[in-house]
């Protein structure tokens, strides 16, 4: 049965490792507890399905990156300078999967939306879930610099706002995956700066918070 005081973790790393390179539906079972070193007949003693198993992993990450987003969106500094701290970790990330692995991975969350669209609807309604509280996290951190007047009021309601930022961070760590090159990431700024209607040089040495280990 493997050590059963760490084996789900250990078929959760290997889950995670697996999706970063190829499609949910290209990976069974049997190679998850191989990579993870865990007996198959094992697996089911911790999740039910394979379709469980990506969703802890999904939930997994998002603790982590939730973690990351709202330190960084909730910081005592200007909204600029969050925002483009959020994209500094992004690129950190991408950055991070070319070299230990040789090639961009791209967000899970993204990556599991375009698969699983029509096909899973339990995986795409948690994926759902989880752009919805990306949107919270940045809309307030644009409502609370409007009211700070950090931010120009604007026509265009917050959330639209936050939309279109995960929306062109998403696109763009897309094509990052698809050239493997984690550069195309550099027009987040000024692209992000066109969105807010606003102008100014990104900060230097942009900091990034110490919590945990950002999955993709």
């Amino acid at each position: 049965m493997g050590r059963t005081s760490d084996g789900r973790e250990r078929l959760l790393a290997a889950a995670a490792r697996l999706l970063g390179q190829r499609p949910y539906n290209a990976i069974g079972v049997a190679e998850i507890c191989a990579e993870a070193g865990v007996q198959k007949g094992s697996f089911y003693y911790y999740f039910e399905s394979k379709q469980a198993l990506a969703l802890a992993v999904v939930d997994a990450h998002w603790e982590i990156q939730g973690a990351q987003w709202a330190q960084i969106l909730s910081a005592p500094v200007g909204i600029r300078e969050r925002l483009q701290n959020l994209f500094t970790l992004t690129a950190e990330v991408q950055t991070d999967s070319l070299r230990d692995t040789g090639a961009i991975t791209g967000c899970l969350f993204g990556n599991l939306a375009l698969e699983m669209r029509g096909q899973d609807e339990v995986i795409r309604d948690r994926l759902q879930v989880i752009f919805e509280e990306q949107l919270d996290l940045i809309e307030a951190a644009l409502t609370q610099a409007v009211q700070a007047g950090d931010l120009a009021p604007s026509l265009v309601p917050a959330r639209d706002t936050a939309r279109a930022l995960v929306a062109q961070l998403e696109g763009l760590v897309l094509f990052a995956k698809v050239f493997n090159d984690p550069a195309q990431l550099d027009r987040l700024w000024i692209t992000s700066l066109n969105i807010l209607g606003t102008t100014g040089a990104a900060p230097v040495t942009p900091a990034t918070p110490e919590v945990g280990t950002p999955a993709s």
